[in-house]
């Protein structure tokens, strides 16, 4: 979140462009490659392209420089979408401390993990799943090299199957008037 620039995010095609994340190396930010060190394409929901949309126009994005991959890596000016106060990277330590355990504070949740950054990550894939998307492609967008990993994390979050397997079933099948059940569009 804190590395996603205007340019990454493809409103005419709707994906979002993962290139890049904001790390923090000693006390420094860097741009490095994002989660796996591989780029990835994610879809953009019109609902979310919509709310980026009206914050760019509130908030335009802000070019930053920053060293690639290493503190004495060759620089990158990005334009950034989030940026602090000092029109700068988003730091996540600030981030944590000064912005999000306030929210969650004034919010009356528990300032934990599981109200974090990486939540959404889990409600992302949560959604996902619950709609019927495959394994493959949440491991995709999640930046996953191995879909194994992708169900050993998150198979916690599939809905049951028994339901959907009945409705799947009473769908693929009709009862006939006159007999027994068959497949839907033969006789």
């Amino acid at each position: 979140m804190f590395g996603l620039a205007v340019d990454d995010v493809d409103f005419l095609r709707d994906v979002v462009h993962v290139q890049r994340q904001v790390k923090i190396v000693g006390n420094r930010l860097l741009f490095a490659a994002p989660k796996g060190r591989k780029s990835r394409d994610v879809p953009l929901p019109d609902s979310v392209a919509n709310e980026l949309s009206a914050h760019l126009r509130t908030h335009p994005a802000v070019t930053v420089t920053l060293p690639w991959e290493s503190p004495t890596g060759p620089p990158r000016a990005v334009a950034l979408i989030l940026t602090s106060r000092e029109r700068g990277a988003m730091n996540r330590n600030y981030w944590n401390h000064h912005l999000s355990k306030p929210a969650l504070e004034k919010a009356g949740r528990p300032d934990s993990r599981e109200n974090g950054m990486h939540a959404l990550r889990h409600w992302y894939a949560s959604v996902l799943l619950h709609g019927g998307e495959s394994i493959k492609a949440l491991s995709e967008y999640l930046g996953h090299s191995d879909s194994g990993f992708t169900l050993r994390t998150y198979t916690h979050l599939m809905p049951a199957s028994e339901e959907r397997t009945r409705r799947l079933v009473d769908v693929a099948f009709v009862a006939t008037a006159d007999g027994p059940m068959t497949a839907q569009g033969t006789a």
